[in-house]
């Protein structure tokens, strides 16, 4: 049905297929780099480490590099800490740096740094190379009510026994701030701290800021330092004026209730007015009534008339504008 050279090819397909399938589930090449690197690695452990989904090379080549450092590593390390989702190669990396710097880091401890999500390499690094972080301006203020602005430079080398757990450089520097705020807000002029601004290293430094962190402070270095607003005399402005305001409200409130009160007499004297005028309608109905009863005299009445014009005119008189009666 088919042709010989048909049949041929079909046969080297099949061979090629079967040779990349073989390849890919046995790695001869990397078995064979191994071999000779003096990493002994069975064929039938990497084939393992396929079912297992682990790919080979990331475990061998850091193995091998493992082995020409003189770290004994086993396999099994290694293939373990790949499946807890740990980065093998930057481990054995580390663990290489830590025995050149003769710095004791086992291999539990790195995995563990590792998966904890701390670059364990430059946790090594930092430890032989000290790190130097700096802070942002820093203000506090002296008891004499100047602001003193201050940025310091804190040189810290990595703790390889508290990076996991430790906490990070944003709590150094926050340990830092708040010690620089603590040292100038006790100094009692804001001169003490620019005449003596290493004052404020040998006071943060000596707080033990690094207690609990994943950091050793070597020192703390004051790398500027400035002077800013006069926060008391801002202070007692706004107080003054706060003062000032609560005062003018007093005041205008004591005006409104003498206004109340004056409007309040006023009403009453109105009051006393419309009484007097009742009063005095009621008296001609008396007088009528004294009359028809025979109590008040005709003469008497007429007398009282005589009485009141009289009155009238004597209060003309005491009215009248001395200039106007030198002219009559």
């Amino acid at each position: 049905m088919f042709g010989p050279d048909v049949f041929t090819l079909l046969i080297i397909a099949v061979v090629i297929i079967a040779f990349v399938v073989f390849m890919s589930f046995f790695p001869i090449m990397l078995w064979i780099s191994a071999l000779a690197s003096g990493v002994r690695v069975g064929i039938i452990t990497l084939v393992a480490m396929r079912l297992r989904r682990v790919i080979p090379s990331r475990i061998v080549n850091p193995m091998i590099k493992a082995r020409k450092a003189g770290l004994g590593v086993s396999v099994n390390q290694l293939e373990s800490h790949y499946l807890a989702g740990g980065n093998v190669d930057r481990v054995v990396n580390a663990l290489i740096a830590a025995e050149r710097a003769n710095i004791q880091l086992p291999f539990e401890r790195a995995a563990a740094i590792d998966l904890a999500g701390r670059d364990v390499l430059q946790a090594v690094q930092m430890s032989v190379n000290p790190k130097v972080i700096e802070t942002p301006w820093v203000a506090a203020v002296a008891k004499d009510g100047i602001e003193v602005k201050v940025k310091a430079r804190v040189t810290v080398r990595a703790n390889i026994d508290r990076l996991v757990g430790g906490a990070g450089e944003e709590t150094i520097m926050a340990r830092v701030g708040e010690g620089i705020v603590t040292t100038v807000g006790s100094s009692n002029t804001h001169k003490e701290v620019l005449e003596n601004p290493d004052l404020i290293s040998r006071t943060v430094l000596g707080k033990g800021l690094d207690a609990g962190t994943a950091f050793e402070i070597l020192s703390i270095d004051i790398a500027d330092i400035d002077v800013g607003k006069n926060i008391g005399a801002n202070l007692q402005t706004e107080q003054a004026e706060a003062d000032k305001r609560i005062a003018q409200a007093k005041a205008e409130e004591r005006r409104a209730m003498a206004v109340a009160h004056e409007q309040e007499m006023k009403a009453r004297v109105e009051e006393m007015r419309a009484k007097v005028v009742e009063a005095e309608s009621q008296v001609p109905q008396a007088m009528a009534e004294a009359l028809r009863s025979g109590k008040l005299g005709v003469m008497d009445y007429m007398n009282l008339k005589n009485i009141e014009s009289d009155t009238q005119m004597r209060d003309a008189f005491g009215k009248m504008n001395p200039d106007d009666s030198d002219k009559k």
